[in-house]
């Protein structure tokens, strides 16, 4: 495949891919700076989108931003570029978080454009799935995709699930009674009100899937500050499949790999037949993150709880338009 020309008109393309990544709260948490001498795409953290009560340290910011890097990889490796990344190049600016220089001819990392095609098929789904068993060889796919970004993906046994579950729940009582963290995620919610953020951001009312009867599977609530008595409720899978994804270290440089791995682990579910959705709700708690992880195994810090499963797939959310995201030097 010969590569297309480099020109803005090319690079929106790229960024328009790049942007369907998911974040936190779907809050698009990323800049992109293109520099045409250089055919250099950099990718730089916004400080202006960040989450105090929920990410203080911009763990999950990090993770976002890199999840659209990994889209950015694909989308490049499908137009026929490779790209050369370089992670946290200025060691004095902690918001530049990545450099992607685009070269050609592409070369060997084609296997990314096979993720190319689920970029705009993967939805976070918060709707209940099914109990049907996730195949062994599927499984060893998704722990092959962690690992090929240098990360580690556990899925654990009953009991570890279930202990897992319990912290899930642990820590939505602990949301209920946090003022300030119930008011940051109403934030990032859209009903239609008056006086809400722009609709090009956040969770709206439509992804917030029903209302969960019982506690069984780990799905973060969206509607639960947002109250809507027509709000439908459905019985979710009683032994949910999850995953853990974690890293031995917890520097920004294991948040760039682990949100890399993130999302190549949501493209391979996506193109396998999975449905997935997120929660980060107990790893945002210090004091129950570090009993997510198996204290028998080597991943020393988990960055986010994954959902798998058979069901419907989730609406496509909201994204903000490429020129709001992009500058072009």
């Amino acid at each position: 495949m010969s590569a297309q020309p480099l020109d803005a008109s090319a690079v929106i393309s790229l960024i328009e891919d790049a942007a369907t990544a998911p974040s936190m709260h779907n809050a698009q948490p990323w800049k992109f700076i293109f520099r045409q001498g250089s055919g250099t795409i950099e990718l730089h953290g916004d400080s202006s989108r960040t989450m105090p009560h929920a990410d203080p340290n911009h763990r999950a910011l990090h993770l976002g931003c890199a999840a659209a890097l990994f889209n950015l990889r694909v989308a490049a490796v499908q137009a026929g570029w490779e790209p050369a990344v370089r992670i946290l190049p200025v060691a004095d600016d902690p918001w530049f978080l990545a450099e992607v220089h685009l070269r050609e001819p592409a070369a060997p990392e084609r296997d990314l454009a096979a993720f190319h095609p689920a970029l705009r098929r993967r939805h976070t789904s918060r709707f209940p799935f099914t109990d049907e068993e996730i195949p062994a060889a599927v499984q060893d796919g998704l722990r092959a995709a962690a690992l090929l970004e240098g990360c580690k993906l556990i899925l654990p046994d009953a009991w570890h699930t279930e202990a897992v579950l319990d912290l899930v729940h642990d820590s939505e009582y602990g949301e209920a009674a946090n003022s300030g963290l119930r008011d940051e995620t109403a934030t990032w919610t859209r009903t239609g009100a008056p006086g809400e953020g722009p609709a090009t951001e956040g969770i709206p009312a439509y992804a917030f899937g029903p209302r969960q009867s019982g506690m069984s599977a780990p799905v973060r609530d969206f509607g639960a500050w947002r109250p809507d008595p027509d709000r439908e409720s459905a019985s979710f899978e009683k032994h949910p499949h999850i995953a853990l994804l974690g890293t031995s270290g917890d520097t920004p440089t294991d948040w760039m790999q682990a949100g890399q791995a993130l999302q190549r682990v949501l493209l391979q579910a996506t193109l396998d037949g999975l449905v997935t959705s997120m929660t980060s709700q107990p790893l945002e708690w210090p004091e129950l993150r570090w009993a997510v992880r198996d204290p028998s195994g080597a991943m020393g810090h988990v960055h986010m709880v994954i959902r798998l499963g058979y069901g419907p797939e989730g609406p496509a959310t909201p994204r903000r338009p490429a020129q709001d995201v992009l500058t072009v030097v």
